[in-house]
């Protein structure tokens, strides 16, 4: 009972019943329109044996990547200044609402005008994609701080600067953790319009090259692949959360808060 429990809760058994029900239900369908995770698997093996699949997740992830970084180095600083200082909210605000509700596909024409087709426009097209969420949690984040404990901070003679990275930015981690996995989902969204209209590598790529060959498992290994690789992201993501809120004495995973 104890390793179903475990297997219940590693997600193994809901992952089993998917692909029961994904086989049953490909019998009942046309296999060039709706393959059956056999079927997948032996389409995948191409792609694994001419090396091809693993450069395209490489690719993928390496855009990601640098994009969801160079957001969070703009996003997290920027969103703990609306959060300390009032001009910077009224300055910011406006834009950061506005700019936030279109979403970074709209912009991919412009920045393949703007940046090429190369891997600047892409990863730049990450960052924009990444910028506005992390910026908001972490306002959030440092607007949710008690009062209490800057008052306490300032009685005790703590700078301002003291203040700000001994008590607003611990206080605002989890908030500003949750940014960064919202925004990473965001930029796997971003990377995929990228890759299936400007790329000639990387996942979006495949997927949407898969059509010409009407190798619709393709399309299913592009899916997972994707579902993958946000998974182990994330997860590790977690884990760095997990590690840094331990260090601040907030151990509880919960504490990692959902405003966006």
């Amino acid at each position: 009972m104890k390793f179903f429990n475990r297997l219940l809760k590693l997600g193994v058994i809901s992952w089993i019943c998917i692909i029961i029900i994904w086989e049953i239900a490909s019998k009942f369908s046309n296999p060039d329109f709706f393959p059956g995770p056999v079927a997948v698997i032996l389409g995948g093996s191409d792609l694994i044996k001419d090396g091809s699949l693993f450069q395209f997740i490489g690719i993928s992830l390496g855009r990601i990547v640098s994009g969801w970084i160079l957001g969070n180095i703009i996003g997290i600083p920027i969103g703990l200044l609306m959060g300390k200082i009032k001009l910077v909210k009224m300055l910011v605000d406006p834009v950061l609402n506005f700019f936030r509700f279109v979403p970074a596909l709209a912009f991919l024409t412009l920045f393949l005008l703007w940046f090429g087709v190369g891997e600047t426009g892409k990863i730049i097209l990450i960052m924009y994609a990444t910028t506005f969420t992390v910026m908001l949690n972490t306002e959030a984040g440092v607007s949710n701080v008690q009062k209490e404990k800057i008052r306490a901070a300032r009685c005790l003679g703590a700078s301002e600067f003291q203040i700000m990275f001994n008590v607003i930015i611990p206080a605002a981690i989890p908030y500003i953790f949750t940014g960064m996995r919202l925004a990473m989902g965001g930029s796997f969204g971003a990377i995929v319009g990228a890759e299936m209209l400007a790329a000639n590598k990387g996942i979006g790529y495949l997927i949407w090259t898969s059509r010409l060959y009407f190798k619709t498992e393709w399309i299913f290994i592009g899916l997972i692949c994707l579902g993958l690789m946000g998974y182990f992201t994330d997860k590790i993501l977690v884990t760095i959360a997990s590690l840094t809120m331990k260090k601040y004495g907030i151990s509880n995973k919960g504490n990692i808060k959902n405003v966006a």
